[in-house]
């Protein structure tokens, strides 16, 4: 019996009632996902209002018992060892206990992705004045968060020229003339723009070559191990030029997390960092003793190891840091 030639992806189609159909969907990284041409049936449909009427419930329990809290995690000029601002960060108080970007994306999925961020920028604002005046607060902030009205409305009154909003991609932007536009507004009044995770797929470059940013950071898959991978160091010298060739865009690497990491990405001329070799999330204090960068972190939670020196053996990150993630991370 003659064997039927194999089908391409291209070749699948529905027969009969109840064979799978493969259509493209915007799945994470380009995948295909499959779908069932099948109605489902009215308990099929109950069921699945029910579960989304219980997700959507436990996101505005979480908003109306402000069951999370802001975190902060210092951003370090890598020459000096100096504090030049801090990212905002955020972690989650109630159960189910699940990390802070998976919260975001299932605030998402059920329709309160704006509501969930916006709560999260508010509390980060809340805490702006307790910074020194020199160092700059960093937002994490999706398309839709920014190109919302209660987004412009929370940054009323801020100092904007202290304020750096990270833009955040989990899908596609829909209208990226209004993204442009309203990133020119914002950066009209004095408030900074940095790419997030670039080096980690096509979204932030392209973001990069669309937006101009102040600030490109550098994916931790590009810093993690780049002192022992040849092809990471090329490549972030190679982000590293584009940045300041094209955009005069300051760098920051994300996830520095041992001195060899450290050493290559300022060898390498990149000039800004963050990870737990150089400072793990943590609370400000409610009343600084003293205008000094490292007296902010409560200790414990996320203070600073030793900055006079960077190359110090002591400053070493813990062997089991917690992890932190914004709209990602916290």
């Amino acid at each position: 019996m003659a064997s039927s030639p194999a089908m391409s992806g291209g070749d699948l189609f529905l027969a009969r009632k109840g064979k799978l159909s493969r259509v493209r969907g915007r799945g994470k990284g380009g995948s295909e996902r499959w779908h069932s041409l099948v109605p489902p049936t009215e308990r099929q449909e109950a069921e699945a209002a029910r579960q989304l009427e219980h997700r959507q419930k436990v996101i505005r329990v979480t908003l109306a018992n402000q069951e999370f809290e802001s975190v902060f995690q210092p951003i370090v000029e890598l020459g000096s060892g100096g504090v030049v601002g801090a990212e905002a960060l955020t972690r989650f108080e109630t159960t189910p206990k699940r990390p802070p970007d998976v919260w975001f994306a299932e605030a998402r999925e059920v329709g309160l992705g704006v509501e969930l961020e916006m709560a999260a920028l508010r509390s980060s604002l809340s805490q702006l004045g307790r910074l020194p005046a020199g160092l700059y607060l960093s937002l994490n902030a999706s398309p839709d968060t920014m190109m919302s009205e209660e987004f412009r409305d929370a940054l009323r009154g801020a100092p904007a020229e202290r304020v750096v909003l990270e833009l955040t991609e989990h899908e596609s932007v829909e209208d990226y003339e209004l993204l442009e536009t309203t990133v020119n507004s914002l950066r009209s009044q004095g408030v900074r723009l940095a790419v997030d995770d670039a080096g980690a797929g096509f979204s932030s470059f392209r973001h990069i070559l669309k937006l101009r940013p102040d600030i490109i950071k550098l994916d931790v898959a590009l810093t993690r191990g780049i002192d022992g991978d040849p092809a990471r160091r090329a490549l972030g010298s190679a982000m590293l030029t584009f940045g300041l060739d094209a955009y005069n865009a300051a760098i920051v690497a994300e996830g520095i997390e041992t001195e060899a990491e450290f050493k290559t990405l300022r060898g390498l001329g990149c000039r800004f960092g963050q990870g737990y070799y150089l400072g793990r999330p943590g609370r400000l204090r409610a009343r600084p003793e003293q205008e000094r960068a490292d007296s902010l972190w409560i200790a414990g939670e996320g203070a600073l190891p030793p900055e006079a020196d960077p190359d110090a053996e002591d400053a070493a990150p813990d062997p089991d840091p917690v992890v932190s993630s914004g709209p990602r991370r916290g």
